[in-house]
């Protein structure tokens, strides 16, 4: 089989994909997702052992990710409002 004959058998399954493509989904009525202007900032940061186990531990009995449980603890102290409570010790 000739190379212009395997491109024009290419372009021909290309073409029918589209068309199946376009057959199979219409997207009139597709809603915008609400939560992609939520996006999030990926930092880096340095936490205990101690704290990274206990949201492994809790990732694994939840079935939720470690770090998403974090960013929830946290996003729960941001819309608590909560203060740390430090008690710096004198020198």
């Amino acid at each position: 089989m000739s190379k212009i004959m395997k491109e024009h058998i290419a372009q021909t399954a290309i073409a029918e994909d589209d068309e199946l493509l376009e057959k199979e989904f219409d997207f009139s009525k597709a809603v915008r997702n609400p939560y992609a202007k939520a996006l999030k900032k990926q930092i880096s940061i340095k936490v205990d052992p101690m704290v990274l186990d206990y949201f492994k531990e809790q990732a694994m009995d939840t079935g939720i990710p470690y770090q998403t449980l974090i960013n929830l603890y946290l996003r729960d102290c941001v819309k608590a409002n909560r203060k740390l409570d430090l008690t710096w010790r004198a020198s």
